[in-house]
């Protein structure tokens, strides 16, 4: 599968934010930012350089940043989708559950929850479940 250039990029540029010579060299540029504030007489001129500096990068790596993020929130659902569909006695009914709404998945941690509660051997004998008011058959 080809990658297009902003794929590529982005995987680059999250791969290099996150590394010590990224952070490194960030510190470095504030060492030396700082050190020039006498030569500039800590002007505002001077504040403004850094002000702008990080205000640009900053909004810049929020995309870079939500996009890592939702390639491996595609890539985890994939592997959870996958495992769901190996076991022979999972439910396939909850495997696009991200598209519920907040008050869905509530709904649906507390049912879990409730369940997770319950002895082992009450568990294996439970005859039906309520998932999203239909019920399944154990």
């Amino acid at each position: 599968m080809k990658k297009n250039f902003f794929d590529t990029f982005s995987d680059w540029a999250a791969c290099f934010a996150g590394s010590p010579g990224a952070f490194i060299g960030a510190s470095i540029l504030v060492i030396i930012w700082a050190a020039t504030g006498p030569l500039f007489k800590f002007s505002e001129v001077w504040q403004m350089v850094i002000n702008t500096g990080t205000t640009i990068v900053t909004f810049l790596m929020v995309f870079l940043i939500q996009k890592a993020q939702n390639k491996d929130s595609k890539a985890i659902q994939i592997k959870l989708n996958e495992l769901i569909a190996a076991h022979e006695n999972a439910s396939n009914r909850i495997v696009d559950i991200e598209d519920l709404t907040e008050e869905e998945l509530d709904e649906l941690h507390k049912f879990y929850e409730k369940i997770g509660k319950l002895p082992k051997k009450a568990e294996g004998s439970v005859e039906a479940r309520s998932i999203d008011g239909h019920t399944e058959s154990s």
